[in-house]
């Protein structure tokens, strides 16, 4: 059984002049346990529809969206998010931002604490405990939100674009704390990401999507030898795949003209 199932979900919207925009047609993904799965594809092929869908933010959908075999019907503490934007609260230290995450759990206050401690020694942060978000850099920054996010041990953790603002140098060693990150808590993850080459060294699998409608155009399976390297011929040829599905779908979705019900 797939730690998440998603199985031919659509989400549509009403705009303002009382017409429907398909977002995402007929979405359909598994994500096993501990696996990393990456959705890529141009603006407003519906990716952070889907992660919102996941999330549980909105139900107003068709299809099903299954973690273990129930149905999400609301957020959870079942999973977590990381968005692009870390989202601290600048008049926190870095201890009480990630304890915001245990408020709604139970256990005593130490327990909490060394729950606390571990996730920033986890992102390698210790020694910040009692920093301000503006005393942080923008890589340490998201590794505080990450921390966060898996403070409450989600099954699946989300992350939406959560290195898209970071410079290109902290950006790769941030994908390599990223890649540690998920193989040391053997978690599921599912990211959203404009960056091609990052799906491919962090993914064991990418979701390709195109637009108008938004829809899968393709699953492809990442096979690299450990530890990954971002060159090389296998690598080089995942690359051209992807780019190729979105390349050879586009021109199917420039004839359709019913994007618009």
């Amino acid at each position: 059984m797939a730690e998440l199932e998603i199985r031919n979900v659509s989400k549509r919207y009403t705009t303002i002049d009382g017409s429907t925009f398909v977002a995402v047609k007929d979405a359909s993904f598994n994500v096993e346990a501990d696996e990393f799965v990456s959705i890529v594809g141009p603006s407003g092929c519906g990716k952070t529809t889907l992660l919102r869908l996941i999330l549980g933010l909105d139900s107003d959908y068709e299809g099903d969206i299954l973690l273990k075999n129930e149905r999400i019907k609301g957020t959870s503490l079942s999973r977590g998010i990381v968005f692009q934007e870390h989202r601290l609260l600048p008049w926190l230290t870095l201890n009480d931002n990630i304890g915001l995450a245990l408020l709604q759990t139970v256990g005593a206050k130490e327990q909490k604490k060394k729950i606390i401690a571990r996730n920033i020694a986890l992102v390698g942060l210790s020694g910040f405990e009692n920093a301000y978000p503006h005393e942080l850099s923008g890589g340490m920054a998201q590794r505080a939100a990450i921390a966060r996010a898996l403070a409450h041990q989600p099954s699946i953790l989300l992350l939406d674009e959560p290195l898209g603002a970071l410079d290109a140098i902290t950006r790769m060693r941030l994908q390599e704390e990223l890649q540690r990150i998920w193989k040391h808590e053997k978690v599921s993850m599912i990211m959203v990401t404009h960056d091609v080459e990052e799906a491919i060294f962090l993914s064991d699998k990418i979701i390709v999507m195109n637009v108008n409608p938004g829809r899968i155009v393709s699953q492809i399976k990442v096979r690299l030898p450990e530890p990954r390297e971002r060159a090389g011929a296998e690598f080089g040829a995942i690359k051209r795949k992807v780019f190729e599905a979105m390349h050879d779908n586009a021109a199917i979705m420039e004839a359709e003209d019913n994007y618009s019900i």
